[in-house]
């Protein structure tokens, strides 16, 4: 038997998982008593925040100096009193104890996030107040997942850009090497495929070998001041395209792992992610393209519902040469069926990195976009858009 007659003293939530902003956090206080217990207060409290912290040094004179860094930005705080503190204390019976509590979570909460310099966590901790002897406290971390809807015009938009570098060996010129590259649109959600397609003009005098990156960006803020954290979570590389050749990628398949969503609401830290399209030129830098990408949780929905433009898609179908559209279409992923919501209770992060980023996956995926397979239908207009010439035109008949 533990000092005080307090066997047990636990948190407990009503349901696993991650929670969003809006909904209701329920849960109960174990409490277990081997003997009469006087009980002062009992209170309940919920945080959350996120935190970034480093150290950089700098010289001065013959001496280092260290800066600290850090920045603090509260989202969750809470307090319920589960046994009132009135002066006088309370008894209560030996045996198993419970008591229930419930917090309404705001309405935007930022995604739970653990880096190397900051992170964002939220918590439930219990504390017991006795008289005459030391409060007894417990802990109990849960997840938040801010919801990130990719079905938005913003979103939903493709993306493409173009590059160009001479290749030099020795100060003389060696040719030119030229990139292109083109995504059907900016966000995605984890499970997804990315169709990458790209054109490499290899103009130089050496071979050139093209790769496809997607990498996470950790950025953390503090006192006007950044430090970033770059990790590359899927890889794609291409096949040698030799001097004076030219190599198209019609939809390279590039997989995306069970990664954390993008953060972009947070004024200490951000988390963001990019497709990075680049040639390695040998003897030169090598030749690099960025496009921007947002990872979010509410999948891409199959059918319908879309705010983007029909004929964007078509056009951009059509200009990389793509004409016959698979027959059954296949759904991406829900957000909760890729990333599991309850690696959060020990503390790390709720959709770590994969620690094997080298993925090597091939092929046209363009079963998601099969509502534009077809043109849509024609405007309403009340007038004939086709009207009959005046010798066909029906006469009136008079009596």
């Amino acid at each position: 038997m533990r000092p005080g007659g307090v066997r047990s003293f636990a948190l407990e939530l009503a349901r696993g998982g991650a929670y969003r902003g809006g909904e209701l956090l329920r849960g109960r206080v174990l409490l277990e008593a081997a003997a009469p217990l006087r009980v002062r207060a009992l209170e309940v409290a919920a945080r959350g925040g996120a935190t970034t912290h480093w150290l950089q040094g700098r010289s001065v004179g013959i001496n280092a100096v260290s800066s600290d860094f850090t920045a603090v930005e509260t989202y969750l705080r809470r307090r319920q009193l589960l046994l009132r503190d009135t002066g006088e204390t309370t008894t209560l019976p030996a045996g198993r104890h419970e008591f229930p509590f419930s917090f309404q979570l705001p309405p935007t909460l930022v995604t739970s996030f653990e880096g190397k310099h900051g992170s964002v966590r939220y918590c439930i901790k219990a504390t017991l107040h006795r008289p005459w002897a030391p409060a007894r406290r417990a802990r109990k971390v849960f997840t938040v997942i801010e919801p990130v809807d990719i079905n938005t015009p913003t979103l939903l938009a493709p993306q493409a850009g173009a590059r160009e570098k001479v290749a030099r060996s020795w100060y003389s010129n060696r040719g030119l090497v030229s990139l292109s590259a083109k995504i059907d649109r900016k966000g995605y959600t984890p499970g997804e495929v990315i169709p990458v397609f790209a054109e490499i003009d290899n103009s130089s005098t050496r071979p050139v070998l093209p790769r496809a990156v997607v990498v996470q960006t950790q950025t953390f803020m503090a006192r006007g001041a950044r430090k970033q954290k770059h990790a590359v979570v899927a890889s794609l590389s291409g096949e040698p395209v030799g001097p004076g050749r030219r190599a198209l990628w019609q939809g390279r398949a590039l997989r995306i792992p069970p990664v954390g969503p993008s953060i972009l609401h947070c004024r200490v830290l951000h988390v963001d992610y990019a497709l990075k399209v680049c040639v390695d030129i040998p003897g030169t830098s090598k030749l690099l393209l960025e496009l921007p990408l947002v990872i979010g949780t509410v999948p891409l929905h199959p059918f319908g519902g879309r705010s983007s433009s029909v004929g964007s898609h078509a056009s951009f179908l059509l200009d990389w040469g793509l004409g016959a559209m698979p027959e059954r279409p296949e759904a991406p992923p829900d957000y909760s069926e890729v990333v599991a919501g309850d690696a959060a209770a020990g503390g790390q992060s709720p959709v770590p990195l994969p620690q094997d980023a080298d993925l090597s996956l091939e092929g046209p995926f363009f079963a998601y976009i099969q509502e534009f397979r077809y043109r849509p239908p024609p405007l309403y207009s009340e007038e004939d858009p086709n009207p009959a010439s005046e010798a066909m035109r029906p006469r009136s008949m008079t009596c």
